[in-house]
């Protein structure tokens, strides 16, 4: 039978055994045929659509191994406003945005999402009294850039219920002054999560979602990991599954009780979850995480209250740690553990080391996120464990400079997130934005683990650098390895689905520095076009 849809020209396929091919052709949402256009032409009947690639390219669908879409779609939605970096520079720009919506909210309360004192010089330091300063009247809720930390003025607090007796929640903690009243900051998923519960408008969500969905498209993205799930999402999802224009991978979080619902064979090739999520440690841009060597002492860290000296902390003990894996891992689940710190990185080993012990199992792919000041010799003993890591390499775009000049110098700056090293072990690893922290940018992280160029231009361990052809391995095929999805996306070969972006050049073909400024011109699903840069 004639194929649905045909494209000629150059297709990169991810596939070691034709990495590029002159033609594809798509019949039932799978790719059924990959060769040279006169192989592929026989594939051509009277109502197939041809795509003559020109000038550009098409290859797999880009895959977010480590995202939030279902935050996202909440926080890039218009109850919450957008004072990320990337949208607002200044300080007079975030400040005059929460008079703003203060004033503009009223008694519903003011929700923003983004402060960021290392990318937006000159904000004030947000104590209590400044917040009640800022709304007296009406709940005002901050949430740090990073997403783990927050800060809620004492209307918010009364609203909530939340006073001195209110017990940390486990790996979280609410800030406390010298006599143990709050101090209005919040640590951590189960602390700042339910700050922003009254932004949530769970009637207008699947708009929000579809809106996410399509962000996704916009950026080439096809499949998409949840690493934050709730399982109150549950519903939602399974109303829009057939309207759904991205494949999500969820990863619930991990609870107090140690408990789900779900069991590891569940879903389908558009929704499912596969693993359990725990934060092992913070952020470096809030000075929580679980390090061997001390922050500076500079401006910088100033600006974030890091005490001079401090290496962080870890939000669980290692018995909390091996607690939470063993009461999830023995059912089949996959684990994932965000983790920066080097010291929390030989903690999580340890723990996984005991579980696999204790539990084999022959294609585990636990995972590492982020991984930050991982060391040489823990990747190559997380691979000896069989254990991947998914890179938040484009931390190095926006906050480079800082981690050398004002957090950690040029010893431990310049290696933060070592691609290179991780490769260099036979590891395989997917790169990451973490959206909403950094914006849906695939095309940016290929070439900011090529170059590894900071906003001032030097490059932040050169050595450290890998191939553009590594790199998109890693936001394609070994993006769906770590999501159990690589049987059916991930590269361009017959049989998988028809995920595909068509970008206005081949990224090998151009130099490394431009690959974030290629056009997507289209994105699709199954055969089927969800974005078009012409429509």
């Amino acid at each position: 039978m004639p194929a649905e849809l045909v494209f000629f020209g150059t297709v990169l396929t991810v596939d070691d055994a034709l990495p590029t091919a002159g033609a594809l052709a798509v019949a039932d949402g799978r790719v059924v045929s990959v060769g040279d256009r006169a192989e592929v032409e026989n594939w051509v009947g009277p109502d197939t659509v041809v795509v003559e690639l020109g000038d550009g390219c098409v290859m797999p669908g880009l895959i977010e191994a480590h995202g939030h879409p279902l935050m996202e779609a909440m926080v890039l939605a218009d109850r919450i406003v957008d004072v990320r970096p990337v949208t607002m520079g200044s300080a007079a720009d975030v400040l005059a945005a929460i008079e703003h919506e203060v004033a503009a909210r009223g008694d519903s309360g003011a929700y923003l999402n983004g402060w960021d004192p290392l990318l937006q010089a000159g904000l004030p330091e947000p104590t209590l009294a400044w917040l009640d300063g800022m709304a007296p009247d009406t709940p005002l809720v901050i949430v740090h850039n990073s997403g783990h930390k927050a800060y809620f003025n004492s209307v918010t607090a009364r609203t909530l219920g939340l006073n001195r007796d209110t017990p940390d929640p486990k790996g979280a903690r609410y800030g406390r002054d010298a006599s143990g009243e709050l101090d209005g900051t919040a640590e951590e998923t189960g602390a700042v999560f339910p700050l922003i519960g009254g932004a949530i408008d769970r009637d207008g969500y699947p708009a929000m979602l579809l809106a996410e969905c399509a962000r996704l498209n916009r950026a080439g993205l096809t499949t998409c990991s949840e690493m934050a799930f709730d399982p109150m999402f549950r519903p939602a999802l399974d109303a829009l599954r057939g309207e759904l224009t991205v494949r999500l991978r969820t990863y619930e979080m991990s609870t107090a009780a140690m408990t789900t619902t779900a069991v590891p064979d569940n879903g389908d090739d558009v929704v499912r979850q596969v693993g359990i999520k725990i934060w092992v440690d913070g952020s470096p841009w809030i000075g929580n995480i679980d390090l061997s060597f001390p922050y500076l002492d500079t401006a910088a860290t100033r600006s974030i209250g890091v005490t001079p000296g401090s290496c962080g902390h870890a939000n669980y003990t290692r018995e909390q740690l091996t607690e939470i894996v063993a009461a999830y891992f023995p059912l089949g689940w996959q684990m994932a553990c965000h983790v920066q710190g080097d010291v929390g990185v030989d903690t999580i080993l340890d723990v996984y080391s005991e579980a696999l012990q204790a539990h084999p199992r022959a294609d585990h792919r636990l995972r590492l996120e982020h991984v930050g000041a991982i060391t040489d010799a823990q990747l190559q003993r997380a691979h000896d464990l069989g254990v991947t890591c998914s890179i938040f390499v484009d931390q190095i775009h926006y906050w480079g400079d800082v981690l050398v000049d004002g957090l950690f110098g040029p010893e431990h700056g310049s290696r933060w997130m070592p691609v290179g090293s991780a490769l260099a072990t036979g590891m395989r690893v997917s790169l990451h934005n973490d959206p909403p922290v950094t914006p849906e940018e695939p095309l940016r992280n290929i070439s900011v683990a090529a170059t590894r160029q900071a906003p001032s231009g030097r490059v932040l361990g050169p050595e450290q650098r890998i191939t553009v052809e590594q790199a998109i391995q890693a936001q394609t095929l070994d993006a769906a390895w770590q999501l159990f999805a690589d049987d059916v996306v991930g590269s361009l070969e017959v049989g998988k689905y028809a995920d595909l972006v068509v970008l206005s050049a081949d990224p090998r073909a151009v130099p490394p520095e431009t690959i974030a400024d290629l056009e997507v011109r289209a994105t699709y699903l199954a055969g089927r076009r969800v974005y078009s840069k012409s429509d």
